[in-house]
C-alpha cells in the first residue's frame, strides 16, 4: 500500500510493529505493516486497496496465538477497536461482533436470561477468535449456538454466510477462503435459564487451576479423543520442564507460560518436545490447539 493510500485512511498504521505487544505470551517477531481499522468501513476500503499480492492475516487479541520471532511478512490487521457491538434481535437470538470479549457475550446474556450462554465466559478470546476455533468450555462449544455469520474478504466485500458453508469439527473451523468473521448471530434454548451462579464457579474454578496470572496463551494441545492433554502430559513428568524463558505450568501441564524472557523459538522447542515424549511415554499424537504463524528469525 503507498503512503498517498495511507493518508486516506483513519484508521492507524504502524511499520515493524513487534508482536510481542500484542499476544498473551508476550512473544513474536515484528509484523511488517500493522493496521487498526477506525471502523468497518474503513477496513473495507483498507482490503479494496491493498494490492492482491500482498499477504494479510487477520489478528484478534493473541490469546491463541505464537508468533515466530522473524515476525510476519504483508499486513497484519487488528480490529480490536472494531466489531464490538452486542444486540438482542430477538428472545433467543444475539448479535455479536467478533472483536467482542467472549465474557461479555456470556455476562450480557445471563443478564438477559438466554442460555446455555455460560461456556463463553470460560473461552479466553474474542467471539471472532471463537468462531474461527470453534472454541469451547465447560462442555459448550461456539458452533452449537451459530445460526448465520457475516464475513469480510480480500476485496473488503462483505458476506452473509451460513453455518452449512463450514465444516465444524472439535477445535477446528474450515470454510471459505481468504475470509474473516466481523459478527455472528447466536441463537440459544428457550428451555434453559443460565445462571451467574454457574459461571462465577467456572471463572473460580479457571482461576484456581490454571496460571491466569502468568503469559501463556490457554490450553496448548486438544485433547485426545477419550483423554486429556494435561494428563498425559503430567504422566509423563513434565510439568515445571523449560527450555530457555518457556516453562510447562506447574499448575495445569497444558499450558506453556513465559516464565523468564522467553522467545517465540524457546516456546515452539518446548511445545514439539511435549508432543515428542507424550508420543514416547503414551503412544499418543497430541495436535496442538495454538496456532503459529511468521517467520523463523534469521
Amino acid at each position: 500500500m503507498m503512503a498517498a493510500e495511507q493518508q486516506s485512511l483513519r484508521g492507524e498504521v504502524r511499520v515493524n510493529e513487534p508482536m510481542s505487544k500484542h499476544t498473551s505470551w508476550r512473544v513474536g517477531g515484528p509484523a511488517e505493516t500493522f493496521f487498526v481499522p477506525a471502523s468497518l468501513e474503513d477496513l473495507s476500503a483498507f482490503l479494496h486497496d491493498l494490492h492482491t499480492d500482498i499477504p494479510v492475516f487477520w489478528f484478534g487479541v493473541g490469546s491463541n496465538l505464537l508468533v515466530r520471532d522473524g515476525g510476519i511478512r504483508g499486513v497484519v490487521i487488528s480490529a480490536s477497536k472494531i466489531l464490538k457491538d452486542l444486540e438482542r434481535v430477538e428472545n433467543y437470538r444475539v448479535r455479536a461482533g467478533s472483536g467482542l470479549p467472549c465474557t461479555q457475550l456470556a455476562r450480557q446474556c445471563i443478564r438477559w436470561g438466554i442460555g446455555p450462554s455460560e461456556f463463553f465466559a470460560g473461552i479466553p478470546g474474542t467471539v471472532g477468535g471463537a468462531l474461527a476455533m470453534n472454541a469451547g468450555a465447560h462442555g459448550g462449544e461456539t458452533w452449537e449456538r451459530v445460526e448465520s455469520v457475516r464475513t469480510i474478504d480480500r476485496a473488503g466485500v462483505i458476506n452473509q454466510r451460513a453455518p452449512s458453508e463450514y465444516s465444524v469439527a472439535y477445535r477446528s473451523v474450515t470454510g471459505p477462503t481468504n475470509e474473516w468473521f466481523i459478527e455472528a448471530i447466536f441463537r440459544f434454548d428457550p428451555n434453559v435459564a443460565p445462571s451467574m451462579e454457574v459461571m462465577s464457579e467456572m471463572l473460580e474454578r479457571r482461576k484456581r487451576t490454571q496460571p491466569l496470572g502468568l503469559p501463556s496463551c490457554g490450553s496448548v494441545f486438544r485433547n485426545p479423543p477419550g483423554d486429556h492433554a494435561a494428563r498425559l502430559i503430567e504422566a509423563a513428568g513434565l510439568k515445571g520442564y523449560s527450555i530457555g524463558g518457556a516453562e510447562v505450568s506447574e499448575k495445569h501441564a497444558n499450558f506453556i507460560i513465559n516464565s523468564n524472557d522467553a522467545t517465540a523459538t524457546d516456546v515452539e522447542e518446548l511445545i514439539e518436545h511435549v508432543r515428542q515424549i507424550v508420543i514416547e511415554k503414551h503412544g499418543v499424537e497430541l495436535v496442538h490447539e495454538v496456532r503459529i504463524v511468521g517467520e523463523v528469525a534469521q
